[in-house]
């Protein structure tokens, strides 16, 4: 899996738990608790759906690393794509 449809799995969720949200309007920083008005319960929910999709675990710990599109989207790459293809 490459980074590209690792960007497409996370939108296809982000957008199973805010389908009223611009997904392309939404700033890659932007916190996506904030920006699309989902509370805590939904955000894990959020991750446990990407974890199904992906087979990524998120570790509590590392919840504040992942709070934005751009960081989820990043660290979801480190852990996923083979780490041959990271170096291309």
């Amino acid at each position: 899996m490459n980074a590209t449809e690792i960007r497409e799995a996370v939108r296809d969720i982000l957008h199973r738990f805010a389908p009223e949200a611009d997904l392309d309007a939404l700033a890659p920083t932007a916190d996506l608790r904030e920006a699309l008005d989902i509370d805590s319960f939904d955000f894990l929910n959020l991750l446990n759906a990407l974890h199904d999709r992906l087979g990524v675990d998120i570790p509590e710990s590392d919840y504040g690393r992942v709070r934005t599109l751009q960081t989820l989207t990043e660290y979801l790459t480190a852990k996923k794509t083979d780490p041959v293809e990271r170096l291309v």
